[in-house]
């Protein structure tokens, strides 16, 4: 189970963090990452965080604002987003899966567990 939260409405160029928390699962076993979807287009990926902790993986579109880390004693996964623009209001998801490899690990097809989502919306 994942549980999303910290969405909003924020102002271009203001802030927000997003959590995800997991339960019932090892948060460590899995690759943890984001995805947004907004309205009439495609889920897309946004960041994520292998097993090993390593160096997040980010899309090109939000490299250098959003910063993706993972606590797994809490069990909890954020998004710290900085610098928003009006093309990231969506909704955003946190997914995570066991067996996902790196070179799907873009593709929403890839994850099992899906969080319910929480709106984030850029506007002035």
């Amino acid at each position: 189970q994942l549980q999303a939260s910290g969405g909003g409405l924020v102002q271009p160029g203001g802030s927000l963090r997003l959590s995800c928390a997991a339960s019932e699962i090892s948060l460590s076993r899995y690759v943890m990452s984001w995805f947004r979807q907004a309205p009439g287009k495609e889920r897309e990926f946004v960041s994520a965080i292998n097993r090993g902790n390593l160096n997040p993986l980010y899309a090109d579109s939000v490299k250098g604002r959003f910063t993706m880390s993972r606590d797994n004693v809490k069990k909890t996964v954020h998004l710290q987003m900085i610098s928003l623009k009006p093309e990231d209001t969506a909704v955003y998801y946190c997914a995570a899966d066991r067996q996902v490899i790196t070179s799907n690990i873009r593709r929403p097809v890839s994850y099992d567990y899906w969080g319910q989502g929480t709106l984030v919306t850029v506007s002035s």
